[in-house]
């Protein structure tokens, strides 16, 4: 076991918040954060170092504010049970071709200081059949979208961390998943407001208690009206959140940013997500044929996980 050398002091926020975690852990009856059980008793225990210094950085640095968010995450993990929401069978007719997790091989325009291989998830909203179907149950959409998290962050290997996480502003973190919503066949003129709520919901869920879990967020097979709207918009962001965000006109533009192990409907030549990627267990129910969605507004999401890309 590596002992963790990262460059905290006595009293640095780190270990602050590692001094307060059995507090933190009796309040909240429960200890587990991204299949991590988190080690009170260790200070050289890398993977408990990992998820304390993810929520550190995900509040620049505020002590304060990090405890505030892990004790709500305790919480949140105690009454959602989001690894048994992993483990959990869902409806094929709800979910199926809806999301995937795979793994690609680290390219040249990765951020500098990650993993030699990239975790990439993918929402592919064009799969979505029946807006109503999929999302208007919002609770059963909720687990199965953390579901979809917990996968994504079990290919992330925290429990097999043996470098620790530097202080915030002093160095990457590897320890993090790129995300891609795919929104191809998909309209962006009027709101559904299933799409919305579903939406909303899981953007603050993620935001609240998935922090730093994600490198990069790729927006694909949008319209190019949509992208000239979001350039203007990540002009008043902070230049670290925009620097995560893309907004592609065209899918296959994809690769010149993940490289060629992608499908070749993003540019690659690597195998179809259906044939090689993960994701969550489903039924075999099948959804019957049903008309063209309604139209969407996922410019509402994309906006709004712009300001939540933390989550």
């Amino acid at each position: 076991m590596a002992t963790v050398t990262a460059t905290s002091t006595a009293t640095s926020p780190l270990e602050v918040l590692r001094g307060q975690l059995p507090d933190l852990i009796a309040d909240a009856d429960y200890g587990e954060v991204y299949g991590v059980q988190l080690r009170a008793d260790d200070p050289a225990h890398v993977p408990t170092q990992v998820v304390l210094q993810k929520f550190v950085r995900a509040n620049a640095g505020d002590a304060a504010k990090a405890r505030e968010q892990l004790l709500a995450t305790l919480k949140w993990r105690k009454e959602f049970r989001p690894l048994e929401a992993r483990r959990e069978i869902f409806s094929g007719s709800r979910f199926r071709g809806l999301g995937y997790v795979t793994k690609i091989p680290r390219n040249d325009a990765a951020p500098e200081g990650g993993a030699e291989e990239e975790i990439v998830t993918f929402n592919i909203y064009g799969a979505v059949k029946d807006m109503q179907h999929t999302f208007g149950d919002l609770d059963g959409f909720l687990r199965w979208r953390v579901a979809l998290m917990e996968l994504t962050i079990e290919h992330l290997r925290l429990n097999d961390a043996t470098t620790p996480l530097p202080d915030h502003g002093t160095g990457p973190d590897p320890y993090q998943a790129v995300q891609v919503h795919d929104y191809l066949g998909i309209s962006f003129l009027r709101p559904d407001p299933h799409v919305r709520s579903a939406s909303k919901r899981a953007i603050a869920l993620f935001s609240a208690h998935y922090p730093e879990t994600v490198s990069r967020k790729f927006f694909v097979n949008v319209p190019a009206v949509m992208a000239w709207f979001f350039s203007a918009m990540t002009l008043l962001m902070p230049r670290e959140t925009a620097r995560k965000l893309a907004m592609l006109t065209y899918g296959s533009s994809l690769a010149s940013y993940l490289g060629t192990a992608l499908p070749a409907v993003y540019g690659g030549e690597g195998p179809d997500l259906e044939a090689t990627a993960d994701a969550i267990a489903l039924d075999d129910a099948a959804l019957a044929p049903s008309p063209p969605p309604t139209e969407e507004v996922v410019a509402e999401e994309g906006k709004e996980e712009a300001v939540a890309v933390k989550a």
